[in-house]
């Protein structure tokens, strides 16, 4: 029986454990999770008792492992979806359809799916909408609508809500659209990409003018290199917007024939067209490495690709069981029939075999494991549409006259053209954070490992909580053959001590033999300067990749977790010639106790006036000075209103109380400004405020950007933020409140407790 410990446990029991309304657990062990996804997943079988047990071997010792979505929603009867992948219908420019489609964003998050959306078909801001009389204003402006929508159905629910949002690289309100997440509070639950094409791309290389424009009129003219460079600053200064080869995408999609595709998912491994959708799973190739640590060390080919037959089977079979939002996403899902089946634990995989992530030999490792993972997996789809038929919007002709089909074996294609294939599309590579850590702590994905150790809280019975460390699953094997006190070897490496070319080497080797696209974070140090970042997205266009995301510490999005050296090894940029060095130690003190008051403190006092009141608020914020930084430290609000007086009271002690605990408590300002009163806001000096706190919040947001707290760049020329201290403080986890939030996949995951944003 396969029991899951540590961390695992948690995740298992928080995330994947079916348990009745009243919280009694209904699966009793792993195995009775496997069992429950098995038998769901062999349901469309003709003799399902004999898939449920293939199934099951498969699902067992973690060797398959399918994405969230079917592990916790397979088998239990609830009204959820198997499929993690949306891209939403393409927005109309009218108010009446803009609205429909939100309500068709709401109706698929709250069953589970992250959505995507293309922007770039509504007006930019400013142009006339004809028959009112008035001016548009914008998509940003939709934008924060759907961002407001994701928060009101991630309140009423478990899982924190995940959208994609797009806009093309010629939109008159690019510019806007890439200065967006300079403000720390606005679009938090969007992940943003530009859609760049390779006409701009050359205009880039070239110093050509830039046209911008919609509806076939011209906007405004400006150098293509002025625009990369903002989308450069922007990125390089709050780690977004990434970017997406648009052209590249629609050229190499097997179904070039059938449909244009303008937008991903929300962490981008999965283009896909309106009211596209496609379902996830990741073969975990940490399992499957024989003799590791040794000269012999390999990965068993063979058993991958048994493997990948039978997961190409049960993803095939989950379109058959899962329940959709729309009936158009069915509609979508069923005529193309696309999977998206991966690999994760690729990095550990390579350091079993002696290979250095992002060198020469896992390179030349990771083409070879990835080209006999492709052509299982189209092979399976081959088998699948020999016994079941080909998807139902099968072309022969024009399917096989595809680039990227083009490059299959020709064995594979003369199948192809004899059955041909089950799913229109078979691989890409998903996040996966929550499933590697409930597989033992495996590497995510194709990422490069993290961290090798790092400690967590684990909460207790009697509700305290007890430290302990995770260990990286590469490293526990190492050490419970060699002994914990060996030194680790040089192939033991991460993503601290990782160039940038690392990883697109590694990247561009998987893309090749990927038919969708990658999930995949570039972690940079934060003392990268910006002329080392700037050329990073055109490599990453020039190797072939489909596009490009990094992550870069900074002010507004927090920096990421310090791991700790790993026993015998030196600590990341230690010892390494040819390493990037890390970020120096943060002059920000994190503590359980709260810090001491000194006798007086700086501070400054806002009025603020609320249109329901007859009497003025004052908000009082007192700042503590500590290692050369001026942070806030309290907050007081005053006011003749006695209507609000316990409320207040209460406020402004809560949020003193995590001010006083140090760390980055930028999170306060967010969770202000989101909160919506049902009564409605006010507008106030020409925008809209949503509520009395909301107000509250900008007065302390304001004060944070006028301390220096919060840099936030200059709107018409955004550059890295200056800071008064070495390093930005780490990002807490919204769900245990704990430091060390990473980004990885670009999603955000919690080494602590496991929550992932877009998991």
């Amino acid at each position: 029986m396969t029991t899951p410990g540590g961390i695992a446990q948690q995740i298992w029991d928080m995330k994947y454990r079916l348990k009745a309304p009243d919280g009694t657990p209904l699966d009793l062990t792993i195995d009775d999770t496997w069992r429950r996804v098995a038998t769901a997943l062999a349901a469309p079988e003709q003799d399902s008792a004999a898939w449920t047990a293939r199934f099951t071997e498969a699902l067992a010792d973690f060797r398959f492992l399918p994405a969230g979505r079917i592990l916790a929603g397979a088998g239990t009867g609830r009204q959820v979806t198997l499929f993690n992948c949306f891209v939403m219908g393409t927005v109309p420019d009218d108010m009446g359809g803009i609205f429909d489609h939100l309500k068709e964003a709401a109706l698929t998050m709250q069953q589970g799916g992250g959505i995507g959306y293309d922007f770039s078909t509504l007006r930019p801001k400013g142009a006339p909408v004809r028959g009112v009389g008035a001016d548009a204003s914008g998509p940003l402006s939709f934008m924060d609508v759907w961002d407001a929508m994701c928060r009101t159905i991630m309140s009423a629910g478990h899982r924190r809500g995940a959208m994609m949002g797009c806009l093309r690289c010629d939109h008159p309100d690019i510019l806007a659209f890439v200065r967006a997440k300079a403000e720390p509070a606005r679009l938090r639950m969007f992940n943003l990409s530009v859609l760049v094409t390779d006409d701009f791309l050359r205009a880039v290389r070239e110093d050509d003018s830039w046209t911008l424009t919609f509806g076939g009129t011209v906007f405004s003219t400006l150098r293509a290199r002025e625009l990369w460079d903002e989308i450069m600053r922007a990125t390089y200064a709050y780690a977004e917007p990434g970017v997406i080869f648009i052209d590249r995408v629609n050229k190499l999609n097997n179904l070039h024939y059938l449909e244009e595709i303008q937008a991903t998912n929300p962490c981008g491994e999965q283009p896909l067209p309106p009211y596209g959708a496609c379902l996830l799973g990741s073969i975990n190739l940490a399992r499957l490495v024989r003799a590791p640590f040794t000269a012999r060390a390999t990965l068993d080919v063979d058993e991958m690709a048994a493997l990948v037959g039978v997961a190409v089977r049960m993803l095939d079979n989950a379109i058959d069981v899962s329940r959709f939002p729309l009936d158009r996403q069915r509609d979508e899902a069923t005529a193309k029939r696309r999977i998206g089946l991966g690999v994760t634990g690729l990095a550990d995989a390579l350091i079993m075999c002696r290979a250095a992530y992002g060198g020469a030999q896992a390179v030349a490792l990771t083409e070879k494991w990835m080209a006999a993972f492709r052509n299982a997996a189209y092979r399976a789809s081959i088998a699948l549409a020999r016994e079941k038929g080909p998807f139902p919007l099968f072309d022969r002709e024009k399917y096989l006259a595809g680039e990227t089909v083009g490059k299959l074996p020709r064995d594979i294609r003369d199948a192809i053209a004899e059955h041909g294939i089950r799913n229109a599309l078979v691989t890409s590579i998903a996040p996966t954070g929550t499933i590697s850590l409930l597989a033992g702590n495996v590497s995510s994905g194709i990422e490069p490992v993290f961290s090798y150790r790092f400690r967590r809280n684990v909460l207790m019975p009697d509700g305290s909580r007890r430290e302990e460390e995770v260990v990286d699953f590469a490293v526990r094997e190492y050490q419970a053959v060699k002994g914990e006190d060996k030194p680790l070897p040089d192939w033991f490496v991460d993503s601290q001590t990782l160039p940038p070319e690392a990883h697109l080497a590694m990247q561009a080797a998987v893309q090749k033999y990927i038919d969708s696209s990658i999930s995949k974070t570039i972690n940079l140090p934060e003392d990268i300067g910006f002329e080392d970042f700037r050329d990073i997205y055109l490599r990453a266009w020039e190797t072939g990749c489909k596009g490009c995301t990094t992550y870069r510490p900074n002010l507004v999005t927090g920096a990421v977790l310090t791991p700790a050296a790993s026993a015998g090894k030196p600590a990341p940029g230690e010892g390494r010639a040819g390493k990037i060095e890390p970020a120096p130690a943060s002059g920000i003190v994190y503590m359980t106790q709260p810090l001491e008051r000194p006798e007086a403190l700086v501070g400054k006092t806002y009025k603020l006036r609320w249109p329901e009141s007859d009497h003025a608020f004052y908000i009082t914020l007192n700042d503590i000075v500590q290692d050369g930084r001026r942070r806030p430290f309290e907050v007081f609000i005053n006011s003749a209103n006695l209507e609000h007086y316990a409320w207040t009271v209460a406020l402004t002690r809560m949020i003193s109380a995590v001010f006083r605990r140090g760390g980055d408590v930028t999170f306060v300002v967010r969770e202000l400004k989101s909160i919506f009163d049902p009564r409605g806001g006010y507008w106030m000096d020409g925008r809209y405020v949503p509520s009395l706190l909301a107000a509250i919040g900008e007065i302390i947001e304001g004060h944070m950007i006028d301390i220096g707290f919060i840099v936030v760049p200059a709107s018409e020329s955004p550059a890295p933020p200056a800071r008064a201290i070495d390093e930005s403080p780490p990002r807490f986890c919204p769900k245990c409140s704990q430091p060390g939030l990473i980004r990885q996949e670009g999603c955000d995951l919690c080494p602590s407790c496991g929550y992932s944003k877009c998991s």
